[in-house]
């Protein structure tokens, strides 16, 4: 049967600029239009996870951490353990993280093809979802590089602010390297401003310069995500933006983003189309 799972690493280095939040909320849009979603936690710090409305990960007995073990010690893959590592949040399915994959990401310097172990771990969930969504750390650590080697392509959220911007150089720099030497099929999905507060000549200005400068070779999703309080909200309260803030702007906006993701990949496949990256 074709593979025809879509797997999405949301990435970038820089902390704050709501990764989190995008992971989530995108999920859970995508779930709306009838799609079969994955999210995963690939972040010791488990924002994704609390933000799922599991405020105790610690006290989690499976997480990616396990099911990334289990991968490295080459043990037959343990359907069970999978099974049971899987979370159920609103319309979404959820492999949870905790602080324990910060010891997973340290053992992956002693293994073999130590990139690509997430790939493998993830390659038999492929077939039972449409979309799976890789919430990466805040660094290029080697969690990260795992992530963008599991990955079909690579969603970029970036803040409206000067030093955000000029953070992007070097993860843009990260991903050409890992698309050139271990995943040739890695594309990015396209750059995603949050946080967007349209009233300031800043935000408007930053925005603006970063579309001109990305020009043809690198997609800027038309979507903004703008600022807001109640977006701010919701990892406290355990919900996605459309249980919180149902219909508020910052749940349009999720909504608009999830027809946008869709509708490139419907162009890519009637005409596939690689951006480059510099």
């Amino acid at each position: 049967m074709e593979d025809k799972c879509k797997v999405i690493a949301v990435a970038n280095q820089k902390g704050g600029v709501g990764k989190t939040t995008t992971a989530v909320n995108l999920g859970v849009a995508l779930g709306h239009t009838g799609k079969r979603v994955l999210l995963i936690d690939a972040d010791p710090q488990g924002s994704l996870t609390r933000s799922c409305k599991i405020q105790s990960p610690d006290d989690l007995d499976v997480t990616l951490s396990e099911l990334m073990a289990n991968e490295m010690t080459g043990e037959d893959r343990d359907y069970i353990l999978i099974n049971n590592a899987i979370e159920h949040f609103e319309n979404v399915d959820l492999i949870p993280s905790n602080i324990s994959l910060s010891g997973t990401e340290t053992a992956l310097f002693n293994c073999m093809s130590r990139e690509s172990v997430l790939k493998r771990t993830i390659e038999p969930l492929r077939k039972h979802y449409d979309v799976i969504l890789i919430d990466c750390m805040p660094s290029l650590g080697m969690m990260t590089i795992n992530s963008l080697v599991a990955a079909d392509t690579v969603i970029i959220p970036c803040e409206p602010s000067y030093l955000s911007v000029k953070g992007l150089d070097l993860l843009l720099h990260s991903i050409a390297r890992i698309k050139r030497q271990i995943n040739p099929e890695l594309k990015i999905e396209g750059v995603l401003m949050t946080m967007v507060d349209s009233r300031t000549n800043n935000a408007r200005d930053i925005t603006a310069a970063l579309r001109d400068a990305m020009g043809i070779n690198i997609n800027v999703f038309n979507i903004e995500i703008p600022r807001s309080v109640r977006a701010t909200e919701c990892p406290n309260v355990g919900k996605s933006i459309f249980v919180h803030d149902p219909g508020g702007k910052v749940a349009e906006a999720y909504d608009a983003l999830a027809r946008e993701v869709i509708e490139l990949e419907r162009k890519a496949q009637v005409r596939p189309r690689s951006y480059s990256v510099r």
